[in-house]
């Protein structure tokens, strides 16, 4: 696929993915408005929407239905929510006390930072509602009786697997571990260990896109555990490289095409990939990283011709 074919099939797709996103988001109203205000000012403000573009591409590869698209969206949304939320949670004081991302003010610079924390607690659990919101469309019927009808045995299997794959990959055992301890390397005296630097980014940056692909290849209706984990180690290899990349970016990047300012971790004094492993051993592990994902995707039935240029886009990315 040439490059200009590629990004103009990702500028449509993305462009979906945002109705999707916007259409499940909570109306503006009531006491509590301005946590929702400050809640949609963190969705709206932009990002590549990579995580619902990666889950709806994985169910497309997987060979899922278009009838089943409904049961996907809202998972698409809430998986968007909960990386959103992270990064609300990420920007504050007490954690990498950033004002900007992505060019625009973070949140809690523009809504105090106890808004910010309280935006961040809405959408991890509006993310949940959202995702539930699936159930209203198991029914093979009509949309009238959907609010009423028993769920179909197979959509409630699907439903409950991509639940718990969604709580845990976002979870202690997850996102929530991996910040847990990348917060407390950086009070670390020493150098860290490579194998505790890749648990950071396993857990922290490759959980939520793990949790991308195997729930849209569960909603899919893919149910071989086998299947599923080719496709969680694929998201791996994919999670680590773009976190690797991230790094490097913070070294040689552009902070005018990054959005952000670059530099940031070594004024810090924060170890990642680059400053333990250096800059050439970086870059080729991003390689050696991404030819492995690559050739697990190859290794499996389906049309992967988009899905691999997109998985190849994230971590040569130059912002």
């Amino acid at each position: 696929m040439e490059a200009r074919e590629f990004n103009e099939i990702l500028q449509d797709k993305t462009r979906m993915v945002e109705r999707i996103i916007r259409s499940f988001l909570p109306e503006e109203e009531g006491y509590q408005k301005t946590v929702l205000e400050a809640m949609n000012y963190s969705i709206t403000v932009g990002g590549k929407r990579l995580r619902p573009l990666l889950m709806e591409e994985t169910f497309h590869f997987c060979g899922g239905s278009e009838e089943n698209l409904p049961l996907l969206e809202p998972f698409m949304a809430a998986i968007e929510m909960i990386h959103t939320y992270s990064l609300v949670h990420d920007d504050l004081p007490a954690m990498d006390n950033d004002e900007y991302r992505r060019g625009k003010k973070t949140t809690w610079s523009v809504y105090g930072e106890a808004m910010g924390i309280l935006a961040g607690d809405g959408l991890l659990n509006y993310a949940f509602e959202t995702a539930l919101q699936a159930l209203e469309f198991c029914s093979d019927t009509d949309r009238e009786y959907f609010t009423t009808a028993p769920c179909p045995e197979y959509n409630m299997q699907r439903l409950t697997r991509a639940m718990q794959i969604l709580a845990k990959k976002a979870g202690i055992y997850g996102m929530i571990g991996g910040q847990t301890a990348d917060i407390e390397a950086e009070g670390q005296e020493g150098s860290l260990e490579k194998e505790q630097l890749l648990f950071i980014h396993e857990h922290k940056t490759a959980a939520l896109i793990q949790a991308a692909m195997m729930i849209g290849a569960v909603i899919a209706g893919v149910t071989q555990e086998e299947s599923l984990e080719k496709l969680e180690k694929c998201a791996y290899d994919i999670g680590i490289a773009f976190q690797i990349q991230d790094d490097i970016l913070d070294v040689v990047g552009d902070s005018g095409e990054l959005g952000k300012p670059v530099g940031s971790d070594e004024q810090n004094q924060k170890q990642t990939y680059v400053t333990v492993n250096g800059l050439e051993q970086s870059r080729a592990d991003v390689e050696r990283l991404t030819k492995e994902a690559v050739a697990i995707l190859d290794s499996m039935e389906g049309e992967n011709d988009f899905l691999k240029e997109l998985l190849l886009s994230l971590v040569h990315r130059q912002k």
